[in-house]
């Protein structure tokens, strides 16, 4: 329903394009790994790959499980709260593992969290948790790479800020863009 609703809405808010480096369908069970720094680039990345055949299982932090409607639609999609900084969090890493062992895909964000800029300005990406390793270890699971370009346009900085930028959004049409890679072992 995330993916479905992504590749809907996001036209309204910007003009999106997706490239990718290899033909064809992706390996079953394989991670796709996404830089990560808006609260908009979920929504990029999940209708990006969408648009390529591609319906992952995500992982994210669990407080979204605490927002109504977005927690049940998480919950009815099968996808994996992220308790970070507890001893639960170990817990993502086994139901990813069993998502990629039944053949679903997977999309994790492996920063482990958003970079602290205001501005709207991309930055660079952080260092990563050793989550993605772990869980391709594993499980002997592929690793997509995907890049992605523009989500600050629609919501950067301060709550005050991103709601502006989602409000706008649809008068200023930003150019968002993702690449996904090969997959790689």
């Amino acid at each position: 329903m995330l993916s479905r609703t992504a590749a809907v809405l996001l036209p309204l808010f910007g003009r999106l394009t997706v490239t990718r480096e290899t033909a064809g369908p992706f390996p079953a069970g394989s991670v796709f790994v996404a830089n990560h720094d808006s609260t908009a680039d979920p929504v990029l990345v999940l209708a990006a790959l969408r648009e390529v055949g591609v319906t992952p299982v995500v992982l994210a932090t669990a407080g979204l499980w605490r927002v109504p409607v977005l927690g049940h639609a998480l919950s009815r999609g099968g996808h994996v709260p992220v308790h970070r900084g507890s001893a639960r969090a170990a817990d993502a890493l086994e139901a990813a593992a069993e998502a990629v062992r039944s053949g679903r895909h997977v999309l994790m964000y492996p920063e482990g969290g958003l970079p602290s800029r205001l501005d709207a300005g991309c930055a660079a990406p952080r260092s990563f948790r050793t989550g993605l390793a772990r869980l391709s270890a594993a499980t002997g699971a592929p690793v997509v790479p995907v890049g992605q370009v523009g989500a600050r346009r629609l919501a950067s900085g301060p709550v005050a800020k991103q709601l502006a930028g989602v409000f706008t959004a649809p008068v200023r049409r930003p150019r968002l863009h993702v690449h996904i890679g090969r997959p790689v072992h």
